[in-house]
């Protein structure tokens, strides 16, 4: 009797295997996926503009065509909530973590918890401050500094040779963002040249399209005299063009408007001549991210830092440029 329930429990074991074997079994403790597919644990810094939600689209849209399954979460734009989705990926022991962050500090803890986990992390768009800089693969994203740069560059070169103030007001991405921090610097240190160009005031817009309006508002109340606003991506410009208009004044032409991103409807503002010029910063970091992701799995080291190809707009560059634009 005992020799058949032994001979049953062995039978009932291997049965067991090969329904797993073959994805009959649930495997949602572990990272691993069906055919031996890559995972990787994505964490969004949100949906705040137009650039993220083709951001978004663009890693969701790769990973599908690349054979990776992705594990998404949406942050809402709140650094605790990425924080929960890192450990949660880990948890699930994925292959790779990849992440926007939304601030550049605080994430020594948690990228510690992915190494000591053997879990590889790939930065994207956005940069962290960790000095020890093992705790992340590669980072993979524009030059935020860069672009600054080349909106004040415009700006000095438009202003060549006149004389007279130039007032400018700047609307700042999210506080504490890589973006917002690095695009203020390169502007500031760009325009430093010309000792008539000055920023009146400077106020975060959150990078998104109603509070740009907002503060654009309470600029255009406080301060009689505006001729430039600086905006660090489109959304706030759009918002504040909105503002512009209300108050009885021609964007484009009454104030100068110089913006960041290049989405379609900031490209499309610009062709209408509401919007003067525009840096470049493209969301469509999908493809890139997946070669990384499948580098690093297969054993490989991948460049530490791995820029974007950016360009900049003028208004008949839009016109060029808009029908083409994917986003």
């Amino acid at each position: 009797m005992l020799k058949r329930l032994s001979v049953a429990m062995v039978g009932a074991v291997l049965l067991s295997s090969a329904l797993a074997g073959c994805g009959g079994g649930d495997d949602s403790s572990s990272g691993s996926g069906s055919d031996d597919k890559i995972v990787l644990g994505f964490s969004q810094v949100g949906a705040e503009s137009g650039w993220r939600t083709a951001n978004t689209k663009s890693i969701q849209d790769s990973a599908k065509a690349a054979g990776i399954e992705l594990k998404f979460a949406d942050a809402q734009g709140k650094q605790e909530n990425q924080i929960t989705a890192i450990r949660s990926f880990i948890t699930q022991k994925v292959d790779v973590i990849a992440f926007s962050p939304v601030v550049t500090s605080g994430w020594d803890a948690v990228l510690k918890e992915a190494k000591d986990a053997g879990i590889p992390v790939i930065l994207t768009d956005r940069s962290v401050d960790s000095q020890d800089t093992s705790l992340y693969v590669s980072f993979l994203g524009s030059d935020f500094v860069e672009e600054g740069k080349k909106a004040g560059q415009w700006l000095v070169d438009q202003y060549k040779g006149k004389t007279g103030t130039v007032n400018i007001v700047e609307l700042q991405g999210t506080t504490g963002a890589a973006p917002a921090i690095d695009r203020q610097k390169g502007f500031a240190d760009t325009i430093a040249s010309d000792p008539n160009l000055k920023v009146v005031k400077s106020q975060t817009g959150d990078f998104t399209r109603a509070q740009g309006k907002t503060v654009m508002e309470t600029f255009l109340q406080s301060t009689p005299k505006i001729d430039v606003l600086y905006a660090h991506n489109d959304d706030m410009g759009l918002g504040a063009i909105e503002a512009i208009e209300a108050a009885g004044k021609k964007p484009g032409t009454d104030i100068k408007i110089i913006t960041v991103d290049a989405v379609k409807d900031g490209m499309t503002a610009l062709s209408e001549g509401k919007i003067n010029y525009i840096v470049e910063c493209s969301p469509l970091l999908g493809p890139q991210l997946m070669d990384i992701v499948k580098q690093v799995k297969s054993g490989g080291t991948p460049e530490k830092r791995i820029l974007t190809k950016e360009t900049t707009f003028t208004q008949e560059q839009a016109k060029t440029e808009l029908p083409n634009r994917q986003y």
